[in-house]
This record gives structure tokens, C-alpha cells and sequence, in this order.
């Protein structure tokens, strides 16, 4: 029962219910990625009359973080490219990165040396300023 309310009303770990009754009525699988993402379209590459164009849509493997796109697929996403990776012979390029989770807000999140969450205190003050006194 508690997974039926979670795949129901929430969407940051997996596909809800409704986001499952449309792909499988209107979705086309397009392909997947390495980190086992699920991309796409609607029916035959059908353009959608409200958009002007086709609509495409990530099923995550996981939880849902749209950094999680790799760069092949990104483009086809956002209508950069019209092919998708599975359909090309799309190879990575040497400065394209593997994929690095968002951080943020985690214990593993950067903090530089100044900041008050890295030590737990303030660093004291190194001598080169001057408080300002009136009069």
C-alpha cells in the first residue's frame, strides 16, 4: 500500500502513476543510457499540436536529478539534435567528463576554507582588515 501513495504522489524517486499511464499509452522507447535512464517520444515521432513539435521525456532510474542526463542525450532532449545516440554512431568527445552527482546539501558537498560549515567555527580574522571606528 505504501508503494501505491508513493509512485501516486511523489516524483523525486521514480515515475508516478500518471507519468506511467501516459507513457505506456502515448510513449515510444526511444533508447537508454549507461546509468539506466529511459528515453521517450510520443508515438511515431507524432508532433504534438500544442508545442508545435514532438514531446520527449526522461524515466529515471532512480532518483530523478536532471544533471543525471549525459551529454548524448542531452542534446537529443532538448530538440539540439534530431538523432538520437541510439540511432547514430555517437562517440563522447575526450573532454566530456563522466556523470558526478549534485552534491549539494549532502555531508560531501563543497566548502571552501572560509566557509562556517567547514570547520564548524569561524576562522579567525588574518590581520589584513582593518575595522572601521567613528570618529
Amino acid at each position: 500500500m505504501k508503494q501505491f501513495f508513493l509512485k501516486l504522489f511523489t516524483w523525486w524517486n521514480g515515475q508516478t502513476f500518471g507519468t506511467q499511464l501516459w507513457t505506456r499509452r502515448f510513449g515510444e522507447l526511444v533508447g537508454q543510457d549507461e546509468q539506466g535512464n529511459r528515453y521517450y517520444r510520443t508515438n511515431g515521432g507524432k508532433i504534438d499540436p500544442t508545442l508545435g513539435f514532438e514531446r520527449r521525456w526522461v524515466i529515471y532510474n532512480g532518483y530523478a536529478e536532471a544533471s543525471r542526463i549525459p551529454p548524448s542525450w542531452h542534446g537529443w532532449m532538448h530538440h539540439t539534435v534530431d538523432v538520437p545516440p541510439t540511432e547514430e554512431n555517437y562517440q563522447p568527445r575526450e573532454w566530456e567528463k563522466p556523470h558526478l552527482p549534485n552534491l549539494t546539501g549532502t555531508a560531501k558537498a563543497y566548502r571552501p576554507s572560509g566557509s562556517t560549515l567547514a570547520s564548524g567555527k569561524r576562522p579567525k580574522a588574518t590581520g589584513d582588515y582593518q575595522p572601521w571606528t567613528p570618529g
